[in-house]
């Protein structure tokens, strides 16, 4: 077999070229895992032109990751270390990248707060829900209540939004939105007055709870928002409590009870 003397010279050359390169990456492994590797230093920044950072501090990432690290700068899975900050509260993703020779540089981007979300949560100006201490807003902020069934976050935002726009010439804020499982929207302004809308035809599919011939979302608060000017000075200083728009000709109002203001002598 090993007669032919070519076939001999090629079988040598290649097992010596084997044995260097198995020699070659003994060495660089065991370089690669020298203590001067380990990662020794996170660089942690916002994304690129966000400012800086409001909520997320270096030391609540760091604690978060402390002894959870594999593996030095060569080794170090960043896609893990990345899962492990975006576990960190108020951080909505994160980036990482190596940099010579020990350094991880993570760039974050923060949950920026849109409102309150249910009971215990907040829903950011993606129209996401997330977790965390709402004690660390600012002491000013005045931040929405909303509610709704789970995964109906984004329908929920996009229905403040178009609510807010319409309510602000009135000089109105939106308090509080609330959209039932069954999938009817109910209304809190900044003056008390709360607003039953119904279902929206256009949230969803065929209604099978509502009546036909119902008016779309917009229309029924656009209907109420043009009458408001005209209304407004006929009430001779009592409030609405509660204003149901779900009628198809016209709404019905409820005024709040008129507070007792005599006294005795």
């Amino acid at each position: 077999m090993f007669s032919d003397a070519r076939l001999t010279n090629f079988i040598a050359n290649t097992l010596a070229l084997l044995a260097v390169f198995a020699l070659l990456a003994g060495i660089v492994a065991w370089i690669a895992q020298r203590p001067y590797f380990a990662i020794s230093r996170l660089q942690i920044e916002p994304v690129e032109q966000a400012g800086k950072l409001a909520f997320v501090s270096p030391a609540s990432v760091r604690a978060t990751i402390s002894g959870k690290l594999a593996g030095n700068f060569f080794f170090v899975s960043l896609d893990e270390t990345r899962q492990l900050i975006e576990s960190v509260p108020w951080v909505r993703h994160a980036s990482i990248r190596r940099v010579w020779p020990d350094t991880l540089r993570v760039q974050i981007e923060e949950q920026q707060p849109l409102a309150l979300w249910n009971e215990n949560e907040m829903i950011n100006t993606w129209g996401e829900s997330f977790i965390a201490n709402q004690g660390e807003l600012p002491d000013d902020a005045q931040m929405p209540q909303l509610n709704g069934p789970e995964s109906s976050e984004r329908l929920v935002v996009q229905r403040y939004a178009e609510i807010a726009r319409w309510f602000a010439p009135l000089s109105l804020r939106v308090q509080e939105v609330t959209l039932s499982p069954r999938y009817a929207w109910e209304v809190q302004l900044s003056d008390g007055m709360r607003l039953n809308l119904g279902r929206d035809p256009a949230a969803d599919e065929a209604d099978p709870h509502g009546r036909s011939g119902a008016l779309p979302f917009a229309a029924r608060i656009e209907r109420f928002v043009n009458v408001w000017p005209k209304l407004a000075p006929r009430l001779e200083g009592h409030t609405i409590s509660t204003a149901d728009l779900r009628y198809p000709n016209g709404f019905a109002i409820t005024l709040a009870p008129v507070p007792n203001t005599s006294t005795k002598h």
